[in-house]
């Protein structure tokens, strides 16, 4: 019996130490959904505490703007604008011995990105398309599908030419066998939370499968075109070297007749 009454006055200890705790700290409001804009304040219930400052985190990282010296028993954080990167959750911390902290989570509709809004692939080879999240709360349930005809169509990830994978943060689609008459257009990535659904699109080219051929075909085509320009050049000029060689080689033969010529009348006159 003792010990029963000794663990009910332990629990009972416990019990009003942790609401003790907890009425020392009241946040406005408990939680922010899907607003444009907020303000967020907290304030102590104890004005015996003896406080040497406050500040304000986001999501664990400190709020340099929010850093205050004050011994108030409040502390306020405007948030003017509201995206999805605001999203997350935001602690007041009052500065006492030891720290009393409170929490306020601002909640978003999901913030849905793809990683490259264009992706290139061979025909025959696949193709992995991505899309993250960064709000909060993150996505539970993330969904894919292919515009056809002004019309999206839902892609079940689950089949031979499809396969879907995805985490609170990110999602894949693999395409494999990749076809340039089915496979080529936009693929849209559906991330959906508690408070709605936001997506992006992604569009995918298909190349043929000789595309990387094109550059080396380009190259030999040029090596055959400067060969054939260098062969018409040296055949055009040819017979022209050829005149050349035959005008400075008759040349001599003149200048030797006539010098013949000349010796030959020398003697006749040395006789005579």
């Amino acid at each position: 019996m003792k010990l029963l009454w000794a663990v009910s006055a332990l629990l009972l200890g416990c019990w009003q130490a942790g609401a003790f705790t907890a009425s020392k700290i009241i946040t406005d409001p408990l939680e922010v959904r899907n607003q444009t804009s907020a303000v967020l304040s907290c304030n102590l219930t104890d004005p015996t505490l003896h406080i040497k400052g406050s500040h304000w985190l986001h999501d664990g990282k400190l709020l340099e703007d929010s850093k205050s010296t004050s011994s108030q028993l409040f502390t306020v954080l405007r948030l003017e604008k509201i995206s999805t990167h605001s999203g997350g959750k935001y602690e007041c911390v009052f500065l006492t011995d030891p720290d009393i902290n409170g929490t306020i989570e601002v909640k978003t509709l999901p913030h849905v990105g793809a990683y490259k809004h264009s992706e290139h692939a061979n025909e025959n080879d696949k193709a992995v398309l991505t899309c993250v999240s960064h709000s909060y709360p993150l996505p539970t349930s993330w969904e894919w599908a292919k515009e056809m005809d002004g019309s999206q169509t839902l892609i079940n990830g689950s089949t031979d030419k499809y396969e879907i994978k995805s985490t609170p943060n990110k999602t894949t689609l693999t395409i494999v066998d990749l076809s340039i008459e089915k496979d080529i257009g936009d693929y849209v990535c559906f991330g959906t939370n508690e408070l709605g659904t936001n997506s992006d699109k992604i569009h995918l080219r298909v190349r043929s499968s000789l595309a990387a051929l094109w550059p080396f075909l380009g190259i030999v085509a040029e090596v055959i075109i400067l060969v054939t320009i260098i062969f018409i050049y040296e055949k055009r000029r040819k017979p022209d070297e050829v005149n050349d060689d035959d005008d400075s080689g008759s040349a001599p033969l003149k200048s030797n007749s006539t010098a013949n010529h000349k010796d030959k009348n020398v003697r006749q006159r040395n006789s005579n």
